[in-house]
């Protein structure tokens, strides 16, 4: 098979479809001449019998019905052995390498890295409807089973004893250039938090509402991808959510995704009595890109760069003026972000390759976004860490420890803190970059996404009660 063809998702999805049928072997003549003489209990004969057995199955292209969630949660239920065996198969990173990273992990990174196809040799057009099934295909099929309005509709929605309903709907507003640009808002559903609240009635004691921007380079990605991690965050925290599917690059280079970005959060100031929130308390979130992005709207909303804005012409000086007007965000949560497009830290050279952003990958984005851009590469709108984050609000910042961009999230931190800012970083051992898309296939990974959502509920509902006390 290819490497052109096939990509990590396709491949687990055809292995674990497998594993249904009860950890069936190959047949043994289909197995390679070499591995006859292996005798047949082995370790070594069953992860080769089952890797031929993977291989030789076709595409499952139904997306939509979560194969890829059921396979790639499966691989996690088999004997640890027959895990180590297959990860050592495809010469995947040893536990010593990555001492945080179980055998799941490793086996997912291992075909990642043997099957990944280059980014640059896929249009981008297709790569964004491939990112955007295979990610709907890995998430729960629970979080897109949306409450309905009648009893029979919700006959097989069983919760479990405090578990909270999210209902979401699509709205389509104006972006940065009066264009469309949908939104996705989540609800949760007050009539599951007490029998006294009325069922459809706004229930947010924290009078609190979460702007996010999903990753991927600025060139993929939308508020599907992120659907997951945006119904766990309303979810979890009680707090409306609204995701901003902006504009992507090549098509519209930076800072189109910025501005689009800044346009929610303005129509969020003017329309968050809608969720029950109050225009002071609005948190932004976002991972990778959408993490940089939070930074950058955090700061701009702090400390608007008249001069940045004014390089764009009228139009810059039109949103320069707008930044004034909005409300300060209450915090922010960037996870994994991108701070720094020109320094080189230790990071990028430990994690620059074999995991799932390398620096091939990094280039690609960084050309589609920034090559026919109006600002120069290096410019306060396009890096975070060049403008003035001396009062930027609150911040909880996640780092991956298996990432390319783990130091420039340090770093950013770092200078945060320099400003008195008040700032917390929780790092996950063991994680790649962009592992809440895995938040639901596996079982580590989501034990620590949950725990960075209530550690963020927590820390901004922390800042709410410091600013309380200050009022008084």
């Amino acid at each position: 098979m290819s490497h052109s063809t096939i990509s990590l998702n396709t491949l687990l999805n055809r292995a674990l479809i497998n594993l249904k049928r009860s950890n069936e072997l190959a047949p043994e003549n289909e197995l390679a001449p070499e591995i006859e003489a292996v005798p047949k209990d082995s370790a070594v004969r069953q992860c080769c019998a089952l890797k031929n057995t993977c291989l030789g199955y076709q595409q499952v292209v139904n997306h939509q019905a979560h194969t890829l969630h059921y396979a790639m949660k499966g691989l996690g239920y088999l004997p640890l052995p027959l895990l180590e065996s297959l990860v050592s198969c495809l010469g995947g990173p040893t536990s010593k390498q990555y001492l945080h990273a179980d055998a799941h992990l490793r086996l997912i990174l291992a075909i990642n890295s043997k099957l990944k196809t280059p980014l640059e040799l896929t249009p981008m057009p297709k790569l964004r409807e491939r990112f955007a099934a295979d990610a709907v295909a890995m998430q729960s099929p629970k979080v897109w089973q949306q409450t309905g309005d009648t009893l029979m509709s919700n006959i097989k929605r069983f919760r479990k004893k405090g578990e909270v309903s999210v209902r979401w709907t699509d709205k389509v507003i104006a972006n940065a250039d009066d264009g469309d640009m949908t939104i996705r808002c989540y609800q949760p559903d007050a009539s599951t938090y007490r029998k006294t609240i009325k069922k459809g009635s706004v229930h947010n004691p924290d009078e609190t509402v979460l702007l996010f921007f999903h990753g991927g380079g600025f060139c993929i990605g939308g508020i599907d991808t992120h659907h997951e991690f945006c119904h766990a965050l309303s979810q979890q925290t009680g707090w409306p959510v609204v995701s901003v599917d902006y504009r992507l690059a090549p098509e519209h280079p930076a800072p189109a995704a910025l501005k689009d970005c800044i346009s929610a959060y303005a129509w969020l100031a003017e329309h968050c009595h809608m969720f029950g929130a109050l225009p002071s308390r609005i948190v932004l979130a976002g991972d990778s890109a959408g993490g940089g992005l939070s930074t950058l709207i955090a700061q701009q909303l702090t400390a608007p760069a008249k001069q940045a804005w004014a390089d764009l012409g009228e139009a810059g000086q039109d949103m320069f003026a707008l930044l004034e007007r909005l409300p300060q965000p209450l915090a922010q949560m960037p996870l994994y972000p991108v701070t720094d497009i020109e320094t080189d830290y230790p990071s990028w050279e430990l994690y620059g390759e074999g995991l799932l952003l390398d620096h091939a990958d990094v280039a690609v984005f960084d050309a589609a976004c920034l090559k026919n851009s109006p600002l120069p590469r290096q410019h306060i709108l396009n890096s975070p860490m060049l403008g003035d984050n001396s009062h930027v609000c609150p911040t909880y910042i996640v780092t991956s420890e298996l990432d390319v961009l783990r130091d420039e999230a340090f770093a950013y931190a770092e200078q945060l803190k320099t400003h008195s800012v008040s700032v917390r970083n929780y790092t996950v051992l063991g994680a790649p970059h962009g592992f809440i898309h895995f938040m639901s296939i596996h079982q580590g990974l989501g034990l620590e996404t949950r725990k960075i959502i209530h550690g963020f509920a927590s820390f901004v509902r922390e800042v709410i009660r410091e600013q309380g006390q200050l009022a008084a």
